[in-house]
């Protein structure tokens, strides 16, 4: 199925995808690779704000290139999901709704998804230079230091992804493989 859908992205649209779902996503979502979960991590074990509200928000795991000029970002292709997997859970139970990356998740990320009904997306990678013409706007909000892996607040423009796992606790990877087995 085919779906175009809001970032920030609420709870019942979450609970609508199912993993296949082809999607284009539009709104606002937030880049963070694993330098600045780990700064996410410190900060909440020290009781300190996070740089935004988990809340609905999605994470795209994603350190982009610099931008050429009159372009908001560079190549945008996602990185491999399964480094953010020890943060992931704790980010999900305060509320974030989705997570954009590429490959294979863990079992306690896969539970904190049916648990949160939340969803992790994948993006094509390899695909970077394209993905980036779905961003029409990017700034850099928390931890400038860390250059590319900085946070930064995108809007995307039917930002193409597929949902891989859903809040019923389907896994495309999965499914692919049995299917793939079975022919």
């Amino acid at each position: 199925m085919e779906r175009h859908i809001q970032a920030p992205m609420s709870k019942e649209t979450a609970g609508e995808l199912r993993a296949g779902d082809y999607v284009y996503i539009t709104g606002t979502i937030y880049t963070a690779r694993d330098a600045a979960h780990k700064r996410m991590q410190e900060a909440l074990e020290q009781g300190e704000p996070l740089p935004f509200d988990m809340s609905g928000n999605i994470i795209y795991y994603m350190g982009p290139s610099p931008a050429r000029e009159g372009r908001p970002i560079g190549s945008a292709g996602p990185t491999t999901a399964s480094r953010m997997d020890k943060y992931a859970p704790a980010l999900l139970d305060m509320g974030l709704s989705g997570m954009i990356g590429k490959g294979r998740r863990s079992d306690a990320v896969k539970e904190a998804v049916v648990r949160n009904g939340a969803v992790y997306f994948a993006a094509v990678g390899g695909a970077g230079a394209l993905l980036s013409r779905s961003v029409t706007a990017a700034e850099v909000i928390a931890y400038e230091d860390l250059g590319t892996e900085a946070v930064r607040r995108l809007e995307v423009k039917d930002f193409p992804a597929i949902v891989v796992m859903d809040p019923e606790g389907s896994d495309l990877y999965e499914t692919a493989i049995e299917a793939y087995r079975s022919e």
